[in-house]
């Protein structure tokens, strides 16, 4: 069963490794610096439509992220 906890766990890892600040992902996501620290720490989660957009940016794969592969 997939858990949230996995979900922010993938997420946080692909954010870290994408090499790209706090700072510079919220730019480019429309969102503020904070709210990307909340995602990095597990604090929250991305609304649907920036989760895609985060995808899109950093070349993520969703699956990967959602636990689906």
């Amino acid at each position: 069963m997939i858990t949230l906890e996995e979900i922010q766990k993938r997420l946080a890892e692909t954010i870290r490794q994408s090499g790209m600040t706090q700072t510079e992902l919220a730019r480019q996501l429309g969102i503020r610096q904070p709210t990307v620290g909340q995602y990095l720490s597990g604090r929250a989660l991305p609304a649907l439509d920036t989760l895609a957009n985060l995808c899109k940016i950093l070349d993520a794969d969703a699956n990967y992220i959602l636990c689906l592969n």
